[in-house]
């Protein structure tokens, strides 16, 4: 693995996604955050490592299939017997919720990668296995190597379920987004974590401290904050709304390849921020025009 490589510690689960046409039937398909960042990057053309836990039953398969028809490499990952996690998405207006099944499961068992870090350009820390034990450890373990040998790149992407401490998961999110080099997150996000505070306000906050930051609004775009102070802002790209499971990571994965390619640099002029923002917003654009969590082919950049 080069140095413009990406490592992604984290989950892979089965996402049990309502039919369109009939809710009463849940269809079984790969996700996680991490994995779908990791399919998204390898489809992308960026070299990608996965550093998470597949257990032993059909789903595993499944999930290990997908990663490695998409390019990732998968020497770094964990093996176990146990199931895979589930997670039952429950679509509504407001975006998808989910529920967790995570007890007794493989998926949260990471191996710990740290001594690897120096060989990437850059690790991404986010998903469920941010903020669920032992996953936990393992990723705040892998995020302060990161800090120091190599980019760290943080996605909190909040999660509301019984099976979750809300006030530790919000800590430890938080403690990630100020050790990183990059932070993109969505405004709900940034609300959860920062409540009381102006999205854009916490924003600038981060960028102050030298990080590249990128705040998504869904239908209504993404702006990007640099610590010189600018911020640019780009519409979201139009598309006829198929599915929007997934969309968020498709972003992070454009947003990643665009860093690898431009070399990590991170104080963007701001024709640079927007080229960025415009190539992440196409990225999730493909994601949303049809069903699945990853872009459809590579697209250069």
């Amino acid at each position: 693995m080069n140095r413009g490589g990406v490592l992604v510690p984290g989950e892979a689960l089965i996402d049990l996604v309502p039919e369109p046409d009939d809710p009463e039937t849940l269809r079984a398909q790969p996700g996680g955050a991490p994995a779908n960042v990791a399919v998204g990057l390898a489809r992308l053309g960026t070299p990608v490592a996965f550093a998470g836990t597949l257990g032993g039953d059909a789903f595993a398969g499944s999930i290990e299939r997908r990663l490695s028809g998409a390019g990732v490499d998968l020497s770094l990952c964990g093996r176990s017997v146990l199931p895979t996690t589930l997670a039952v998405a429950d679509p509504g207006r407001d975006g998808t919720a989910y529920h967790f099944h995570t007890d007794r499961t493989a998926t949260f068992e990471l191996p710990d990668r740290t001594v690897d870090v120096p060989r990437f350009g850059a690790v991404y820390a986010g998903g469920l296995a941010a903020v669920v034990e032992p996953a936990a450890s393992v990723v705040a373990a892998t995020a302060r190597a990161a800090a120091r040998h190599s980019l760290l790149v943080v996605d909190p992407n909040v999660r509301e379920d019984r099976t979750l401490e809300a006030g530790r998961s919000t800590g430890l999110l938080r403690e990630l987004c100020t050790a990183a080099h990059v932070v993109k997150a969505s405004d709900e996000d940034l609300a959860r974590l920062w409540p009381g505070r102006e999205p854009h306000a916490s924003c600038r906050e981060l960028a102050r401290g030298g990080r590249l930051v990128v705040m998504t609004r869904g239908a209504r775009g993404s702006t990007a904050y640099t610590a010189a102070g600018a911020a640019v802002a780009v519409p979201a790209e139009p598309v006829e709304v198929v599915n929007t499971i997934g969309a968020g990571d498709a972003f992070m994965a454009g947003m990643l390849a665009w860093l690898a390619a431009e070399s990590w640099r991170l104080d963007l002029p701001p024709d640079r921020a927007e080229a960025m923002l415009g190539h992440a917003s196409h990225i999730a654009a493909s994601v949303c025009a049809q069903a699945g969590t990853e872009p459809v082919a590579p697209l250069p950049l």
